[in-house]
C-alpha cells in the first residue's frame, strides 16, 4: 500500500494491469462477480425500417465443397425481412458492403443493432480532447453510418439481438441443405443463390409490421454510397510526395501543397487518395531504390605514412616518473 501511495504522490504513470497486480498482492482488489442481470422480453418495433439487427456468422456453409465463409446477415426488427451476403471474413469492409446492399434494396434504416465486435465498436481509448468534448472514438463502421444518419446501438448480450441469432440457426439448417441440393461450391455461386432464395424465404416467414409506414429513407440525391461506406484514414505527405499506408509506400504523381491526405479503401478492393474531395493520381512503390556502392578507383594510392626522423624533438623527449618526495614538499600531485 505504501508503494502505491508513493507512486501516486510522485505522479508516476503506471499501466492499468501493473496497478491491478499491486493491489491484488496487497489484498486491496477483490474481483466481484456481477449479479445476473434481469432481462425481459422486448416488443418488436412498430415500423418497417425503424431498426435492423445485423451480425456475422462463421460456419462451414458449403460443407467442405468450397472455402469457409462468413454470412453477414441483416434482419428488420418489425417484419423479420432478411438480407444477407457471403464474404470471406467478418470485418469492416464486408460489413460496409453488406450494409450497402441492404440500403440499395430497402433504403437507409433509422438505426442498426449490432454487438460489441471490434468491427462495429471502436476499441481505442478516448483522448484528452475527446474527453473534454464529451466524444467517444468511433470505428470506421460507426463513422460511416453516422454520415448516413443511422443510429448505431450496441447490444450488451447475444440474447439482446436474438432475432438475428435465431435466424442464423435456421439458415445453418435450411440454407445449408438448399445449397447442398444445388451443388454450390463458390462464394459467388452462394451469393447468386441468396438472390433467388431470400425473396421466397421472406415471403414465407416474414410478418406484418404493427404500423404500415416504412421508415426507410431513400439515398439523398448526389450522395455516392461508396464515398461514405469505405475506410477513411488520414496520412501525412512526406517531402518527396510519398505517403505510407498499411506497410506500403505510395508516390503521388501530382504536385500538392497538402500536408495530410485522406486514404479511402473501397469495398471493391480499390483505393483512392483524396485532398479536399479531389482524387489524386498515385502509384505504388513496389521496391525502394538501393544506393549504389562507392566505386574504388585504382588510381588512388594509399596515403604515405609520415614517419618523423630520429633527430625530431619528439624522439628526444624523456618521460621520467616524478619524485614523490618533491611532490609532497611542494604540494603538487
Amino acid at each position: 500500500m505504501k508503494m502505491v501511495v508513493c507512486v501516486v504522490k510522485m505522479g508516476i504513470k503506471l499501466g492499468t494491469q501493473t496497478l491491478r497486480n499491486w493491489l491484488i498482492a496487497e489484498g486491496l482488489w477483490q474481483q466481484r462477480r456481477k449479479a445476473r442481470k434481469h432481462r425481459q422480453w422486448r416488443q418488436r418495433k412498430e415500423h418497417f425500417g425503424e431498426l435492423v439487427q445485423m451480425d456475422g456468422s462463421h460456419h462451414d456453409w458449403l460443407e467442405g465443397r468450397g472455402p469457409k465463409l462468413a454470412l453477414m446477415g441483416y434482419i428488420d426488427d418489425a417484419t423479420s425481412q432478411v438480407f444477407a451476403r457471403f464474404y470471406d471474413y467478418e470485418g469492416t469492409l464486408p460489413a460496409m458492403d453488406g450494409f450497402k446492399g441492404y440500403v440499395e434494396y430497402y433504403g437507409i434504416p433509422q438505426s442498426a443493432y449490432v454487438d460489441r465486435h471490434s468491427t462495429y465498436k471502436s476499441t481505442a481509448k478516448p483522448t484528452i480532447s475527446d474527453e473534454l468534448n464529451n466524444k467517444k472514438p468511433l470505428s470506421q463502421f460507426e463513422r460511416a453510418l453516422a454520415e448516413l444518419g443511422v443510429k448505431v446501438i450496441h447490444a450488451n448480450s447475444p440474447q439482446a439481438k436474438g432475432r438475428i441469432e435465431r435466424n442464423f440457426g435456421t439458415f445453418q439448417d435450411r440454407l445449408v441443405k438448399e445449397m447442398r441440393l444445388k451443388g454450390t461450391k463458390t462464394k459467388e455461386a452462394a451469393n447468386d443463390f441468396l438472390v433467388e432464395y431470400l425473396p421466397v424465404y421472406n415471403q414465407k416467414f416474414g410478418v406484418g409490421a404493427a404500423k404500415t409506414a416504412d421508415l426507410h429513407m431513400p439515398v439523398p440525391d448526389g450522395l455516392i454510397l461508396d464515398d461514405v461506406l469505405c475506410k477513411k484514414t488520414r496520412r501525412g505527405v512526406r517531402n518527396d510526395h510519398t505517403i505510407a499506408h498499411d506497410k506500403q509506400l505510395y508516390q503521388l504523381l501530382e504536385k500538392t501543397t497538402a500536408k495530410r491526405v485522406m486514404v479511402e479503401e473501397r469495398t471493391d478492393g480499390s483505393m483512392l487518395i483524396k485532398h479536399n474531395g479531389k482524387s489524386l493520381r498515385f502509384k505504388e512503390i513496389t521496391s525502394r531504390p538501393t544506393k549504389p556502392e562507392p566505386v574504388k578507383s585504382e588510381a588512388l594510392k594509399p596515403r604515405k605514412q609520415n614517419i618523423p626522423p630520429k633527430s625530431h624533438p619528439w624522439r628526444n623527449f624523456n618521460c621520467q616518473k616524478p619524485d614523490i618526495s618533491i611532490c609532497v614538499k611542494t604540494g603538487h600531485f
